[in-house]
């Protein structure tokens, strides 16, 4: 594509209003992107309507384009249009593909086979424990992972994939050049030096709540399936679900206590028929494997019971629960307990909870070799 063709593809997809499937109806009747923002309104009025017509008279678009063609001469920084061979086909056989992407990082990431993960943003410790262990693992099977940059759930995953070859990549529901949440910063630095980060989002772009359904659509449209570890009733993490189904994608769900809150929309999901999943040998089985597995006898599932070994392991068992009822189940003073508490606590073995309770966390599986 020629700089004038990709200012003109640019334009057409950056005009406010245009859209998805306008800017498809627009390059049907015209041709080309430049046929279609150089028309006159008897031609594009029966595609277009009024604001989006005088967005386009304003020049909108065509200085969206001219930053988005300045930024692309960064480094590591690509736009992605609809016509590149690169271009991820399951993306563009899902419906509403953007016409222009936005990328910034490993763009040969795109040609691997990616696996969505996603969840909640108030994840549990254990929560965010499974997301990171089950991302690692599927990204040394050579699986990119793929969630959406948000607290939670989704920055455990992109943090577990990130070290591995398939790494990970991040669709994010602002321009590429914000990050959010703020807090995200360094996680996307890191994920823009070995990973992706992907926006349809004209620069500059704010988070508005109306772009991260969006983004959820694109996070499904890429992967081969989509894994969700925690999610509420609510949960955006359930829109990104119903996308994938309807994309004819794998949707699985990791089960959790009936007392957590987190855990009733994936159990919804599994209700629904999701695939119920405990490992990531459990994943792999639902949508294929890659590359060679784990050798022999390394960990694919936290560890079965470490009971044994602690006796406070056993009284907190694998709900959340309060310092007064582990007393009473163990019998011991205050005191008592709290030194054990702190103990564990300081060796990764539980996790403080807000109300003061403490949840156990599963160890970290050892790494394939």
């Amino acid at each position: 594509m020629t700089p004038q063709s990709l200012l003109d593809w640019a334009t057409l997809a950056l005009t406010p209003g245009i859209g998805p499937q306008r800017f498809l109806q627009l390059l049907q009747r015209f041709g080309d992107a430049g046929h279609a923002c150089r028309a006159g309104h008897g031609q594009l009025r029966d595609i277009l309507d009024s604001k989006t017509l005088a967005a386009l008279d304003a020049g909108d678009g065509a200085r969206a384009a001219e930053a988005a063609l300045q930024w692309a001469a960064g480094a590591d920084c690509h736009l992605l249009t609809l016509n590149d061979d690169d271009y991820p086909c399951q993306l563009a056989e899902a419906g509403s593909a953007p016409p222009l992407l936005f990328a910034r990082g490993r763009r040969s990431l795109l040609a691997q086979p990616m696996l969505a993960v996603v969840g909640s943003r108030h994840a549990t410790p254990q929560g965010a424990d499974n997301a990171r262990d089950f991302a690692q693992r599927l990204a040394a099977h050579g699986y990119s992972i793929v969630s959406g940059l948000a607290g939670g759930i989704d920055a455990a995953a992109h943090e577990g994939a990130l070290p591995e070859a398939a790494s990970t990549i991040a669709v994010i529901g602002t321009g590429i050049d914000r990050v959010y949440p703020a807090r995200n910063r360094e996680l996307a630095h890191r994920i823009a030096g070995h990973g992706l980060i992907l926006s349809e989002f004209a620069l500059g772009t704010p988070p508005l709540a109306g772009h991260f359904p969006q983004r959820n659509r694109i996070i499904a449209g890429l992967a081969r399936g989509c894994l969700v570890v925690e999610a509420a009733p609510q949960s955006g993490s359930l829109i990104t679900a119903r996308l994938a189904l309807e994309a004819g994608r794998d949707v699985m769900a990791i089960p959790g206590s009936i007392h957590n809150p987190q855990a009733r929309g994936c159990h919804r999901l599994i209700k629904d028929g999701a695939r119920l999943v405990e490992s990531a040998d459990d994943v792999l089985d639902e949508i294929g494997r890659l590359a060679t597995a784990p050798a022999a006898g390394t960990a694919t599932t936290p560890a079965a019971s470490d009971a044994g070994a602690h006796p406070l392991l056993a009284a907190i068992g694998y709900d959340p629960v309060d310092s007064d009822t582990l007393a009473a189940r163990l019998k011991l003073t205050a005191g008592e307990l709290y030194a054990m508490l702190l103990e564990l606590e300081l060796t990764g073995h539980i996790e403080s909870l807000d109300g003061g309770r403490y949840q156990r966390r599963s160890p970290a599986p050892s790494r394939p070799t």
